[in-house]
């Protein structure tokens, strides 16, 4: 049998989840709860942790709790996914909007991040990402001409990474990731739908193929209040230390 406050916790979450309890809004104070539950203090407080631990509510110092926005889309951050396989995984209504794809000569910047010459080539590729009814993504993609020769408009509408392991037969490998949060530019303002948003969430990577050639620079731009960025961690063993 579920604790007591596991009953008030799973009531409150079904409430936020349909609905009944909107983004922003502000739940009972604590002694509210505990009349109308008729339980002790300690049994909200354990409920409301949980809320706030599973990413339901926030708790603000002398104001209250807070409902938070649950409408995010899980974006991971430790493996190599296509927006077409998250998609497909989430079973969302997506769509893949080409804006630029260009070969081109790299400036300073993109050849630092790929590691190769001026004279080298590579393809230039900025796709907006729609999800629903809204532009919610901007991915800018740097690919190294000689390890993809071709690239044409309806592989970048539906998936480089499947026409790279499918096609040319290339095996992707790993990546390094980092992520920052910085302001929206020009470009940003124009391939998405920001509302009134001044900043976006950016994930950078930096992306090998198996024999360890980096092949792909690219930055993927968030609308910020549409994502939050999971991760799964296990602790490998005790550090010890001197």
């Amino acid at each position: 049998m579920n604790s007591k406050y596991l009953s008030i916790y799973n009531e409150i979450v079904r409430k936020i989840e349909n609905g009944e309890l909107s983004r922003d809004s502000k739940l009972l104070s604590e002694n509210e709860y505990m009349k109308e539950y008729n339980v002790s203090r300690d049994t909200i407080r354990k409920a409301l942790n949980l809320l706030e631990q599973d990413g339901y509510i926030q708790k603000i110092k002398g104001k209250g709790s807070f409902v938070l926005d649950i409408n995010k889309f899980d974006f991971p951050i430790s493996g190599i996914i296509s927006f077409k396989e998250l998609s497909q995984r989430m079973n969302l209504k997506s769509e893949t909007i080409v804006n630029e794809l260009e070969l081109i000569q790299p400036d300073a910047f993109i050849s630092k991040q790929l590691n190769i010459t001026k004279k080298d080539k590579v393809w230039k590729v900025v796709r907006s990402r729609k999800i629903g009814n809204k532009r919610i993504i901007l991915d800018k993609d740097y690919i190294v001409h000689n390890f993809v020769p071709c690239l044409t408009k309806e592989i970048c509408e539906k998936s480089i990474y499947e026409y790279i392991e499918n096609e040319l037969n290339l095996k992707i490998s790993f990546a390094k990731k980092e992520i920052t949060v910085e302001a929206a530019t020009d470009e940003d303002k124009k391939y998405l739908d920001l509302k009134d948003y001044s900043m976006v969430a950016v994930v950078k990577s930096y992306t090998y193929l198996d024999d360890t050639s980096l092949f792909q620079y690219s930055e993927s731009r968030h609308r910020p209040d549409k994502f939050k960025f999971v991760d799964f961690a296990r602790r490998k063993g005790s550090i010890h230390y001197g």
